[in-house]
């Protein structure tokens, strides 16, 4: 077993450390920059795009934990069959979004207080980015098909080419053309839709024979889009509560001034590195709980729940003691601003606490995901958001300021985790 899941888990965690390796070299980029507000406006115009995304982001889970299933039926015509609703989907929400540009922005500034500087230049990086929209979701089905398929390797590809690519364009720009944000923003851009190419590239290499079992008939088949959409719509609420709370983090911090943005954003990118880190074997749970699910081997399936519990939970040990011995080097790589860096330094405490907290409750979405159990994770999600993390911001930051924000964050990922495990057993270890 766990050979198997470290042949899933390594590529995912190599593709996934790649995805925030992007944002440390961005956050370094513009943090050299000579005026702070061009991090503020990073910080503030990503937050956007992660609440738009990575709201969409059960185009990939609900995508991989269908799949998988499928998979271990062995039925070739329902497996690409979710490809094709799935991409339809991403492709109709796409440029429904990029109509919707206008609005979306205005809402967004008018919601986030920060600097007029600030405000400016998200709008710049903004104005650029929305075109990636459809690029983007097709890659999160795609991406999510290939891991329900138990293939590893190629979201690994497409997501290591996509970030070196914006990681080269980003440096053009910035340093060759001296551009600021709007650099970053045309790298993005550029380097999704080639990495949309090298993904349908892949898929007709190997997966072209399949084509020839889609059913076009089926394409509206009303029992599983009933499926589709009622998984999807779990996984939509659980990430706008996800996104809610990541977004009202950085809103918070905007409002306490450009310093504790700064600082903040740094320390949320090194959260961001442990949970993509850990979320290798996450994604491993997902492929192989929704295969043994689809093949009805409870057996394997409890073993694929333990084992990816136990790796999860050592990745994060040692997320956490790396984080405790490289803290000063990892501060100094993202900015040189010395007032950034003593702030960041006062509630470095948190952010060395986050991969071994939290890796219990990434580790426990994967899980629930394969075995399309999401609403579990609603509920878990909605009780972990407004009955934990509000509560614990509005009170902590009264007692100990920037300190109660952290706090309120911290326990928002202990509450997660322990909720889910209060399901683990009924919903998924001894359901039959």
């Amino acid at each position: 077993m766990n050979k198997t899941i470290l042949k899933l888990a390594i590529p995912n965690i190599i593709s996934n450390l790649s995805v925030p390796l992007l944002g440390v070299v961005d956050t370094a980029l513009v943090g050299h920059l000579d005026q702070v507000y061009y991090l503020g406006a990073l910080a503030v115009g990503s937050m956007i795009f992660n609440f738009i995304f990575w709201g969409f982001g059960f185009l990939r889970m609900g995508t991989t934990g269908l799949t998988a299933q499928e998979y271990g039926a062995r039925d070739r015509g329902k497996m690409i069959l979710i490809l094709v609703r799935v991409q339809l989907i991403a492709l109709g929400i796409g440029l429904l979004l990029i109509l919707l540009q206008t609005p979306i922005i205005l809402f967004s500034l008018w919601i986030i207080e920060s600097s007029a500087e600030v405000a400016e230049y998200t709008k710049v990086y903004y104005d650029i980015r929305i075109y990636t929209a459809p690029a983007i979701l097709a890659l999160y089905g795609l991406q999510g098909w290939f891991l329900g398929m138990q293939n590893a390797k190629y979201p690994m590809i497409i997501t290591i080419v996509h970030n070196l690519l914006n990681i080269v364009l980003n440096l053009y720009f910035i340093k060759v053309l001296d551009m600021h944000v709007e650099g970053v923003a045309w790298g993005t851009l550029i380097s999704t839709y080639l990495a949309l190419a090298l993904g349908l590239f892949l898929f007709f290499k190997r997966y072209k024979r399949y084509v020839a079992s889609y059913i076009q008939t089926e394409l509206i088949n009303t029992e599983a889009l009933k499926q589709y959409f009622a998984v999807n719509r779990d996984i939509f609420i659980r990430t706008v509560c996800l996104i809610f709370t990541f977004s009202f983090f950085t809103a918070m911090s905007a409002k306490q001034g450009d310093l504790v943005l700064a600082a903040n954003t740094i320390l949320l990118q090194l959260w961001m590195v442990a949970s993509y880190g850990i979320d290798g074997f996450a994604y491993a749970a997902e492929s192989l709980i929704g295969r043994y699910k689809g093949s009805r081997d409870s057996d394997k399936l409890k073993q694929a729940v333990t084992h990816n519990v136990m790796w999860g939970l050592a990745l994060g040990a040692l997320g956490t003691a790396i984080y405790w011995i490289f803290s000063d080097p990892l501060l100094w790589m993202f900015t040189n601003n010395e007032e950034v860096i003593a702030l960041a330094k006062a509630v470095l405490f948190w952010t060395v606490m986050a991969p071994l907290v939290s890796s219990f409750c990434y580790i426990l979405d994967g899980v629930f995901i394969g075995a399309t159990e999401t609403g579990p994770m609603r509920n878990t999600m909605l009780v972990a958001t407004f009955l934990i993390f509000l509560p614990a911001y509005y009170f902590g930051t009264m007692l100990f300021s920037i300190h109660g924000l952290w706090l309120a964050m911290v326990l928002f990922m202990i509450a997660r985790g322990a909720a889910l495990g209060f399901y683990l057993p009924g919903r998924i270890l001894n359901k039959t």
